[in-house]
């Protein structure tokens, strides 16, 4: 599926993504992608600012707060891409008991994976990592 075919489908489950978890596991996964590859440079910064931005789903929570979790995130997979790794994992599996924000988080992990036009391996294999996280198989997303 195209990363724009699932910005619609994220549009039309917005009132229904309004949770703490999927807002930290959003964020999460954000900086999950941003970091695949081991670095984070200013242009995966600027990604996931538009994101936050024109995200109708991620304008239920202010700006701000978003951005502080993103940063939050990727300091721990900077510090120990690893170790970090492990416990953004863990929030991003949080949403694992509500299958529509699990979908969701998987959904913008793709969607900032195939912002810059390619979704490459490394992104997909935290992306996949991330399904495993929340339940989902990663056959649905065609990882």
């Amino acid at each position: 599926q195209s990363a724009q075919t699932m910005q619609g489908q994220l549009a039309a489950k917005k009132n229904d993504l309004k949770s703490g978890a999927f807002r930290d596991a959003s964020m999460a996964i954000c900086a999950l992608v941003a970091a695949a590859d081991g670095t984070i440079d200013p242009a995966e910064r600027q990604r996931v600012a538009s994101l936050i931005i024109s995200n109708d789903v991620l304008n239920n929570f202010p700006a701000d707060d978003l951005q502080r979790r993103f940063n939050d995130y990727v300091g721990k997979l900077q510090a120990d891409f690893e170790f970090g790794k492990v416990s953004v994992l863990q929030d991003i599996g949080k949403t694992k008991k509500k299958p529509a924000e699990a979908r969701a988080v998987i959904q913008i992990g793709i969607v900032i994976g195939g912002a810059d036009g390619t979704f490459d391996k490394s992104e997909q294999a935290v992306v996949r990592e991330a399904c495993f996280a929340v339940g989902i198989s990663p056959e649905e997303f065609d990882l």
